[in-house]
């Protein structure tokens, strides 16, 4: 008889040391976002290294043209639900778009808020310029923060549409800028979202914190993609960076389409799918029905 194999030991929980770690000795991070429990148990069960609750859920989600609409109260849910499903994996929370750009108050209480209500480990905000002083603000008040540079979607319009950034050395040199500020605001990760791999390369070591990267190369010390993507249950264009690892939705649609077909031909339920009650009960029940009044008949007046 072969020898039973040892159970695998459990894994420790992601933190924000054992990422730099993970940086330091060139062990790619994975990251995934999700937006329910269900998509969070999926994630702690792959195995991932953080899961992401990101605006994007406004679109895969709550179907909104944009990330721009989804409000707090929408984030708190999502962020919340992600939570009860996660026990392993660092989780980071999207500040939704006006919820943190007005003042360094205001980003840090909407920070607050999220990590009190949801129990998230981080949040994460776009763009530098004026976000390095919020993003400044709420490292100092206690809370981690994850920075994200190069197409920002919650400012999409602005920077020209859903289109790769840094493919000029002014805009490359920008862009290194924004990081390095972010990096010296605090951040303790990036993310470069749709930025020339080249210029990712360059950038790269100026930077001492993990960086993960979306349609940014292979050089960044991790990679992120949305949930709905990777497994083909949107049903939007994907972007060019997007590589779906199944096509979940026509397997979804083919799944409810039997189902209907089942119901319209009576083959579902069948006798499996029901339940059985005593034979003397249901005698004893047939006598009182009998026995009983009419359901409908009209009370008799005196």
């Amino acid at each position: 008889m072969s020898a039973r194999p040892e159970a695998s030991a459990p894994r420790q929980k992601v933190s924000l040391t054992s990422l730099a770690a993970q940086k330091r000795r060139a062990q790619p991070i994975v990251m995934v976002t999700a937006y329910d429990y269900p998509s969070a148990q999926i994630a702690e069960a792959a195995g991932v290294d953080i899961v992401l609750v990101g605006d994007s859920g406004a679109m895969t989600v709550l179907g909104y043209d944009s990330t721009v609409p989804i409000t707090v109260d929408e984030m708190l849910v999502l962020t919340s639900a992600v939570r009860r499903g996660l026990k392993t994996p660092l989780l980071v929370a999207d500040l939704p778009f006006g919820s943190y750009e007005v003042s360094d108050e205001q980003a840090v209480a909407t920070a607050q808020r999220f990590v009190k209500t949801t129990g998230c480990d981080a949040v994460k905000i776009e763009r530098g310029g004026t976000t390095v002083d919020r993003a400044r603000a709420i490292v100092a008040a206690g809370i981690p923060v994850m920075g994200h540079v190069g197409l920002t979607p919650q400012t999409a319009v602005a920077i020209g549409g859903y289109r790769s950034q840094g493919r000029t050395a002014e805009d490359a040199l920008e862009l290194s800028r924004s990081a390095v500020a972010l990096q010296e605001a605090g951040c303790f990760a990036l993310v470069f979202e749709a930025i020339p791999s080249e210029v990712t390369k360059a950038v790269m070591p100026k930077l001492d914190v993990p960086v993960i990267g979306i349609g940014a190369g292979p050089g960044t010390d991790g990679q992120v993609l949305v949930f709905h993507d990777l497994l083909g249950i949107w049903d939007g264009q994907p972007a060019r960076f997007v590589k779906r690892y199944a096509d979940l939705r026509t397997e979804m649609v083919a799944g409810v389409a039997a189902y209907a077909d089942d119901v319209r031909t009576g083959a579902y339920p069948g006798p499996e799918h029901g339940y059985s009650a005593d034979a003397d009960e249901m005698a004893r029940l047939r006598a009182l029905l009998d026995d009983g009044p009419a359901q409908n008949e009209a009370p008799r007046l005196p």
